[in-house]
């Protein structure tokens, strides 16, 4: 069992790299308030994934358009639209400030803000960010948890490691809709990235696992199913949200646990 007292510093940090925009923030079980305030109190499976990770939010907001060729982008204050090219487009005015931050061996390598994948209609866009987690731990790079997705784009997943690998905090999208903007907004957050211990997705660790029939239930499996499924459907006195409540016990008993430890 992994322990957060067993880290020396924080789990993850975020380098902010493009000064505009929303910093990253702890995931939030209500998504921003769109969850049902129903959810809120009884679904715990719903907000336990909701709350997981941080959002990572976009440093500005921009559109882009795919003809099935060509791609093009625009952000505000910009009256054209600007052509996407293999060689990718920098964040506007990003590669002077990171140059005159760097180092000497380091000047000439600012990040691109957005290059087009030699798939077609797949597109690279960074964050603005750099992270850097504690040793032994990735990050799982997602969109965000419970949020509706756009119609037009779909988000890629992840793993990065995160431990060993400071470089831009990025993301691929594969866009869906041929000629029509479509529009990327700096105020809802465009990432959800969430910790994973590098031991839980090796192939040693994911193959540890079985396949039984219903025949090969034990007793103490349709004790627990009886628990879990009879009990709360027969009681003339059901309560909504008990495994909600059964949850949040837990934690807080597990919570109380470590406080006695240390």
């Amino acid at each position: 069992m992994v322990s957060d007292h067993s880290l020396k510093g924080p789990l993850v940090q975020f380098y902010q790299m493009v000064p505009d925009g929303l910093p990253p923030r702890r995931a939030d079980k209500a998504v921003g308030g769109i969850i049902p305030a129903r959810a809120l109190r009884y679904c715990e499976a719903i907000t336990s994934a909701s709350a997981f990770g941080w959002y990572v939010f976009l440093p500005i907001s921009f559109k882009v358009v795919w003809d099935g060729h060509d791609m093009l982008w625009t952000y505000p204050g910009v009256d054209e639209w600007l052509p996407l090219t293999r060689d990718a487009v920098q964040y506007p005015g990003f590669s002077q400030q990171f140059d005159e931050c760097a180092p000497p061996d380091v000047r000439g390598f600012s990040p691109p803000f957005l290059s087009p994948s030699i798939q077609p209609g797949q597109l690279q866009v960074w964050t603005g960010c750099i992270a850097k987690t504690a040793p032994g731990w990735s990050l799982l790079v997602r969109g965000v948890a419970n949020l509706s997705q756009s119609q037009s784009y779909q988000m890629l997943e992840g793993i990065i490691e995160t431990d060993n690998w400071f470089g831009p905090l990025f993301d691929n999208v594969r866009i869906l809709k041929t000629d029509v903007p479509i529009e990327f907004r700096d105020d809802i957050p465009f990432l959800q990235v969430q910790p994973v211990r590098k031991d839980f997705y090796a192939d040693k660790f994911l193959q540890n696992f079985t396949v039984k029939d219903m025949a090969q239930l034990s007793r103490e499996d349709w004790a627990a199913f009886h628990g879990t499924v009879v009990v709360p459907n027969t009681s003339a006195e059901r309560k909504r949200g008990q495994y909600a409540v059964s949850v949040r016990k837990q934690a807080a008993h597990v919570s109380a646990r470590a406080s006695i430890a240390e």
